[in-house]
């Protein structure tokens, strides 16, 4: 017992926290007989936290709480049946190497990756707005609806006219007089609603079977002639219009432009640069291919105003005119973070915490077609890889550039420093600065020439021999050692033996 005092101090007892208490419903675990010495420490986690306690001498037997087995265990169930508390924002889940660690809510989307944008418009009152442009109306419908539309613009005008016909024939006696050779009627072999009606789709189709004519006893017929032809025409130009438009549609031609999974930040000359890559699968090339991209993060200004979807534009070479691309192969297209871009102060872990999308569109104009096509996609934060870079996809082969469409997604690890662009700029700066000041200080240090020339008249009227000048030559610095320089600021350094030769 005094070796084990000597080893393991005790405590006050002020500090000594009894073994048997209950913390928070949470039962502390007793230290064994062999261990509940004086001065042996025990240890019980609670809540998380390890507490480092000293037990006093274990109490005998009787002392201890009796507690049944079956109150034990019941205690537990309820413990275990208790509802657990919901996190708000975040989860917890445990990480790799087994400690919890916080997974951020998925943020919701505002372009998907397919260039969908994921908006809906309600509560629209001005809804006759869609009537003055009927023919983009027709045209933004589904397929679904479009084909619905075209049936009906067809049947409709069918029965329509085919009704007028049959109404003209019906007040005119011509289905009284079928079997009457002397009767001319207006129209030869109608006889009921649907020899009128198959009349109007011979007539708006300007097939002509000839067995049903329109005969020059009938000028009102002849008007309806005029009238069903040239509205037929009008018709079948405005539907058919709609259908060729909407098969042409130069969106579909943007499903063959692709766009990386995901971006990187890594270096490029020195510079922390965003960047992802974007592909033609086509050999028909997009002309005049331009790129933009947009980042949409909510902001509150200085008003207090909340904006909860702002958009503010990322370059990616509008100065220099890189954003105009030759779209042949694969291209990596590179924003580097600068003093004007949005993730200038955005270091590795901190962009780890912020929520925010980047939107990047590309615009051309078919080459096929002529028409302008617009393919657009998105990035959310745990989609942009810190410290990554695109894998090479184009090989030479024999007379032409062979590019591996299997790898154009795929990045590998570089060396990428985790600070921001600002302080990666802060920390080249005093480096330069420290450099610059060292070199100005050993050149300081060195005594020139023309200080040298001051003193010299001084100094060396009574010590030259023969009306010969005298030279002090000072030693020679290190710079002046590893260079092998002899001349360095305009100051001429010899040595001191070949002077005093």
């Amino acid at each position: 017992m005094a070796l084990e005092n000597s080893v393991f101090p005790s405590r006050p007892d002020s500090l000594s926290l009894p073994v048997e208490e209950k913390v928070d419903g949470e039962d502390v675990e007793v230290a064994t007989e062999a261990t509940a010495s004086a001065g042996v420490f025990n240890l019980s986690e609670e809540l998380g936290h390890v507490v480092t306690t000293e037990t006093a001498p274990s109490p005998p037997p009787l002392a201890k709480v009796n507690r049944s087995f079956q109150a034990k265990l019941a205690e537990r169930e309820a413990n275990a049946n208790q509802p657990r508390k919901k996190t708000q924002g975040a989860e917890k889940e445990r990480g790799r190497f087994g400690w919890g660690r916080t997974r951020r809510r998925k943020r919701q989307r505002y372009v998907e990756k397919n260039g969908r944008c994921n908006v809906q418009h309600g509560n629209m009152r001005e809804t006759y707005r869609y009537l003055t442009d009927i023919f983009t109306t027709l045209v933004d419908l589904n397929w679904r609806c479009s084909l619905f539309v075209f049936v009906m613009a067809y049947a409709v005008t069918w029965l329509f006219f085919g009704a007028i016909w049959y109404l003209i024939a019906y007040c005119r006696g011509d289905l009284d007089h079928l079997e009457d050779e002397t009767w001319t009627p207006c129209v030869n072999n109608v006889n009921g609603f649907i020899s009128a009606f198959l009349f109007s789709i011979e007539t708006e189709t300007t097939i002509g079977y000839g067995h049903r004519v329109i005969t020059d006893q009938c000028p009102v017929g002849t008007m309806l002639l005029l009238l069903q032809a040239i509205l037929g025409s009008m018709v079948n130009a405005f539907m058919v219009g709609c259908m060729f438009v909407k098969i042409s549609q130069p969106n579909k031609r943007a499903e063959t432009l692709v766009f990386s999974k995901h971006a990187v930040i890594s270096l490029r000359d020195d510079k922390l640069c965003l960047m992802f890559r974007v592909g033609d699968l086509r050999s028909s090339h997009i002309v005049g291919a331009n790129m933009r991209a947009k980042l949409i993060k909510s902001k509150q200004t200085q008003e207090g105003e909340f904006i909860p979807l702002d958009q503010t534009d990322i370059s990616v070479g509008f100065e220099t005119g890189d954003d105009r691309l030759f779209l042949v192969s694969p291209l990596v297209i590179s924003h580097e973070i600068d003093t004007h871009s949005a993730f200038w102060d955005m270091s590795q872990s901190q962009l780890e915490k912020e929520d925010f999308e980047i939107v990047v569109i590309l615009e051309g104009m078919v080459e096929a077609t002529g028409m302008t096509c617009q393919a657009r996609s998105s990035y959310l934060a745990e989609e942009v890889m810190w410290g990554h870079r695109f894998s090479p996809m184009m090989s030479l082969a024999e007379g032409f550039f062979d590019i591996d469409y299997g790898a154009f997604h795929h990045t590998f690890e570089v060396d990428t420093p985790s600070c921001s662009a600002r302080e990666l700029s802060l920390a080249a700066a005093r480096l330069d600065a420290h450099l610059y000041w060292s070199i100005s200080s050993r050149l300081d240090e060195e005594p020139t020439l023309t200080n040298q020339a001051a003193k010299q008249p001084d100094s060396g009227s009574a010590d030259s021999k023969g009306g010969e000048p005298k030279f002090i030559v000072g030693e020679m610095t290190d710079i002046q050692e590893q260079t092998g320089l002899g001349e360095l600021n305009g100051s001429v350094a010899t040595n001191q033996s070949e002077s005093e030769a």
